[in-house]
């Protein structure tokens, strides 16, 4: 083989392995949002869903096919150290019918004297109930800022579709928890 074919062959070699690496590295960026997506389609690791006010009377008409049955929600408050917050539930625990919309409060209160903006970060337990319940209108929708000793009530409108009574992994769990956590959101300019 010639030198001109030899660095042909390098060349090409070279190309791919740049192409490869430049591959990855996009994956690498994808990774997140894809797994964020996954997550929300399949309820996978406690993601909850989020539904309409529509899908919402939808499911209140189909409750009557779960016969009235009833579940316990446990509501659980936490904060990341960096944020100088008290926050917690109203109640520690409800019991709802299945299908049918209910309201929970949380309490949030900066302790600090700075105006903090916080994130809520979520998640359900037992895993394999995330696809089923369904947030019509929740405080981490969206960021809060709280200003110094100023305290909050934060709504969370939310149901448990009936369709939890048709999985055989799911119809006989007894009580969700449904769990956040306060965290700084991360600021643009910086």
């Amino acid at each position: 083989m010639n030198s001109s074919a030899i660095n042909n062959k390098n060349n090409r070699v070279g190309l791919i392995a740049f192409l490869g690496a430049l591959a990855m590295l996009g994956m690498g960026y994808a990774a997140v949002p894809l797994y964020q997506l996954f997550c929300q389609v399949t309820g996978f690791g406690g993601t909850t869903q989020r539904a309409s006010a529509e899908e919402a009377s939808l499911a209140e008409r189909a409750a009557a096919s779960a016969g009235g049955k009833q579940i316990s929600i446990r509501f659980d408050g936490n904060i990341a150290s960096d944020v100088p917050w008290t926050f917690k539930p109203e109640l520690a625990t409800d019991t709802i019918r299945i299908g049918v919309r209910d309201i929970a409060f949380y309490t949030a209160r900066n302790n600090s004297n700075v105006p903090i903006t916080g994130t809520a970060t979520f998640n359900v337990e037992p895993e394999q109930t995330g696809k089923y319940f369904n947030k019509i209108q929740c405080f981490c929708f969206t960021e809060q800022t709280l200003q110094p000793g100023e305290e909050v009530r934060m709504p969370v409108l939310y149901f448990v579709d009936p369709a939890i009574l048709a999985d055989e992994n799911a119809k006989d769990v007894e009580q969700i928890t449904l769990s956040y956590t306060f965290h700084k959101a991360i600021d643009p300019a910086s």
